[in-house]
């Protein structure tokens, strides 16, 4: 497993993809003939846990992604740049591993995703989200009631992401806008994405969401 530097380097402030890099003294939109949109990334394999507050170490791993001179490790969210948290090199088979601190500026209201760049911060490999929580083991999702699915509440939040709904929803009905709040899980009875145990639940505005556009 591959070592990585314990330096954080912030690449950006609030900005919308494409990705703008930050260095110092500079900005840099890394633009590249064949953009890679959050589709295209290969799937980091593993990465444990997926739920936690700033501070947590999170381990990943995976063996599928291009052999690459250097390895950049990032986190952030839909429509955000992206902080680097660490630098390394792959194995000589292709493996990347790293364990990475989730930074304390990460806030419970959004999950975020590491993605893993090349030496020209080109973007290579992306992970499932990680749900970052309060002191409590809670997160705050704001989004829309999608549905019933096998007898589960599903929730979409502003980034696309679905969750199902554990609780006393209400008379929440597809389309509604809400807050939630709750402890994230897995469920058995509702595997097909995560759950928020629901302890608050407050109907919001309407809103637009992000549109991902290509990591460039």
């Amino acid at each position: 497993m591959n070592r990585f530097s314990k330096r954080a380097r912030a690449l950006s402030a609030a900005v919308a993809l494409p990705i703008l890099l930050f260095t110092a003294g500079a900005v840099f939109a890394q633009a590249h003939p064949n953009p890679a949109t959050p589709d295209s990334l290969r799937q980091i394999q593993t990465m444990e846990p997926r739920i936690g507050p700033p501070g947590t170490e999170v381990s990943l791993y995976t063996e599928n992604i291009p052999l690459q001179a250097r390895v950049v490790v990032g986190l952030g969210a839909i429509g955000t740049g992206f902080e680097e948290l660490g630098t390394g090199d792959q194995g000589e088979f292709g493996e990347i591993g790293a364990t990475v601190s989730v930074p304390e500026t990460a806030t419970w209201d959004r999950a975020v995703v590491f993605i893993i760049f090349n030496g020209n911060f080109a973007p290579t490999g992306l992970s499932d989200p990680f749900h970052v929580t309060d002191p409590a083991g809670r997160i705050q999702r704001t989004g829309t009631i999608a549905g019933q699915e096998n007898g589960c509440v599903t929730f979409e939040d502003r980034d696309g992401y679905f969750y199902t709904l554990a609780g006393d929803v209400g008379d929440a009905a597809a389309g509604d806008y809400f807050v939630v709040e709750g402890a994230a899980s897995r469920s058995v009875a509702c595997p097909h994405a995560d759950t928020i145990e629901v302890d608050r639940m407050e109907e919001t505005e309407p809103f637009e969401r992000p549109r991902p556009e290509p990591f460039r």
